[in-house]
């Protein structure tokens, strides 16, 4: 159910019978020694387009440019503005109610874009829009818990590494083999949704780019439990 692969026929007769539609959004920054640069974004994008088969829901084209600044000092990331990232948004939102869809559900893989994206929805007092993010989902939190515990982190995940070895590749561990320090729980309070330092700064306290997240033990096998936990729970709120 991609929205890219449709025809405006078939929108428009998909429009008489629904107005939903999925948004994925993640973001294309370093995700550490072994994980992609477009890990965010192939997340959000995955789970995405699996659930919009399962229950027949249009996936809108993934938003893969989104605000990282913090990771600007590690080769390969590319941010946005936040104001352009709304403004991108805005349009998009718009151009989705100018043909009739009502219903408008981003699911995200990118902490940083959570605040941004609630800015937006208040524009659209009269469309539902309903932000969420993959781990928000009780089945997954649970797998991430059994499987990773403390060394899920904040960047560069496990969980969110193992999901791309299901999807796309896996790479040796390298640098990522031992461990990293880990986070105490007032910084993870203090720092969540992606609120980090200047570049510069972060890489200095965080040089392979991990945030206590212990890559190396990612397997594409709980990656895959971790997607079809998140495909089931995602299809089952528009099945509801």
């Amino acid at each position: 159910m991609r929205l890219d692969l449709a025809t405006w026929q078939e929108v428009d007769a998909y429009l008489k019978q629904s107005d939903h539609i999925i948004i994925p959004t993640g973001s294309t920054e370093q995700h550490g020694p072994m994980g992609l640069i477009g890990t965010d974004a192939l997340c959000a994008e995955e789970i995405a387009r699996q659930a919009g088969d399962v229950a027949g829901v249009y996936v809108a084209p993934v938003l893969a440019y989104t605000p990282a600044p913090f990771n600007m000092s590690f080769p390969g990331t590319v941010s946005i503005s936040v104001s352009v990232f709304e403004s991108l948004v805005t349009e998009i939102v718009a151009g989705l109610v100018h043909h009739g869809f009502g219903n408008i559900y981003f699911l995200n893989g990118h902490g940083a874009n959570l605040e941004p994206l609630k800015r937006v929805a208040t524009g659209f007092p009269e469309v539902k829009i309903r932000i969420k993010s993959w781990w928000d989902f009780d089945a997954v939190n649970v797998l991430r818990d059994e499987n990773y515990g403390d060394w899920e982190g904040m960047h560069a995940t496990p969980s969110e590494v193992a999901i791309t070895q299901a999807t796309h590749r896996t790479l040796p561990a390298g640098d990522a083999e031992q461990p990293p320090e880990k986070l105490t729980a007032d910084y993870i309070k203090k720092h969540s949704g992606d609120r980090h330092g200047p570049p510069d700064e972060h890489r200095a306290q965080f040089p392979d780019g991990r945030v206590g997240s212990h890559s190396a033990l990612a397997s594409a096998g709980v990656g895959q439990e971790i997607i079809d936990a998140a495909v089931a729970a995602l299809a089952a709120e528009f099945q509801d």
